[in-house]
């Protein structure tokens, strides 16, 4: 690559990056030109691509991109002593064409409508209306606990192997879409990811990939969340980019599943999130309905949080970090503390 070229390229990523702000204030543009567009096209032809191969064929991308990235910088460290400017260039150059492929493949999804428009749901919600809900899903995990046939006492295990949630998450979906066409979910393209050791350091449940469009799960996770993190990652594919509106919509298309398991972990899922908002607004009442849960459900919050205690560590703080600058920098300002925003949505939708 001449330098004139890479200079060229480096000038686009800041047209890039003033254009994207641009289009943060035409939401609407971007709904209906691009996710309910051009997306949707890109998703089904990757997914009927590379669905049906058995591995990830982006952590495959994804490790040899690594490599040779090593083995460019150490094949040009002396370079990089000698002509610096040269060698910025390259890596801004390389970053502007991934950045455009990562917005074209998918990243614009971060510029769309907000999800509670186009459910038609509120966004704001009172501490009264918090605690409501909180003890609506309280008793309703609490029944399916029971339902399932545990004593209150013992924790549920998840009776179905992950490839037996990978093919029944669908499920969910196709009801949704039975109201909102735009969750129509087909084909599936979800898989296990063999990168699930390095996930877990790095705090995360799953990943979706932007340029293969392969939703991936952590295989070490817990199974009793595996069900909400499989459809979380699929609303990922369906052109959901925010972490709130794909944790909104993995409950969704768990609770909205026939199966009693999927509808469980979608219940305690939601209450743990509302739970930990309430800890935060008025501890008095979180204790006091905490100690209504069910201790075999809360033995299901402990497992998660024992699973991820084990990888705590600088990784998972660096990582913590670096997706929180990553989401301001596409279009959610409050970064990883706008995932918040799924409780406001989980309160409007339930309206108890």
């Amino acid at each position: 690559m001449h330098n004139k070229t890479k200079l060229y390229l480096s000038l686009f990523l800041v047209l890039q990056i003033i254009g994207l702000q641009i289009l943060s204030h035409f939401p609407e543009s971007v709904e209906k030109y691009y996710s309910l567009g051009v997306y949707p096209v890109i998703s089904i032809i990757f997914r009927y691509t590379l669905g049906w191969v058995p591995f990830s064929v982006g952590d495959v991308f994804y490790s040899a991109l690594v490599i040779l990235a090593v083995r460019w910088v150490f094949l040009n460290i002396k370079k990089l002593k000698k002509q610096p400017l040269e060698f910025l260039l390259t890596i801004t150059a390389t970053f502007s064409v991934v950045y455009f492929m990562f917005n074209v493949l998918w990243g614009l999804n971060y510029y769309r409508n907000p999800l509670h428009e186009t459910l038609g749901l509120k966004k704001d919600y009172t501490e009264a209306q918090l605690i409501t809900t909180t003890r609506f899903l309280m008793k309703e995990a609490n029944e399916m606990h029971f339902a399932l046939g545990y004593k209150d006492t013992v924790k549920v295990e998840m009776p179905y192997s992950q490839k037996d949630i990978f093919k029944m998450s669908s499920a969910g979906y196709e009801k949704l879409s039975e109201l909102f066409p735009e969750l129509d979910y087909h084909p599936k393209s979800i898989k296990n990811s063999s990168w699930s050791l390095m996930l877990s350091y790095m705090g995360n449940s799953g990943y979706f990939n932007p340029f293969s469009q392969e939703a991936q799960t952590n295989a070490l996770i817990p199974m009793i969340h595996f069900s909400v993190v499989t459809c979380h990652e699929e609303a990922h594919q369906l052109g959901f980019a925010a972490e709130n509106e794909a944790n909104f919509l993995g409950y969704l298309a768990t609770i909205h599943n026939d199966d009693p398991y999927f509808q469980y972990t979608g219940t305690i899922f939601a209450l743990r999130y509302c739970l930990n908002d309430l800890y935060k607004k008025n501890p008095e009442e979180f204790y006091e309905i905490i100690c209504d849960v069910h201790v075999g459900i809360r033995k299901n919050f402990q497992e998660m949080q024992d699973f991820w205690e084990q990888y705590e560590g600088v990784v998972e703080k660096f990582s913590e970090r670096f997706f929180d600058v990553f989401l301001k920098a596409n279009n959610q300002s409050d970064g990883i503390k706008s995932y918040s925003y799924v409780v406001a949505l989980i309160v409007n939708y339930l309206k108890v």
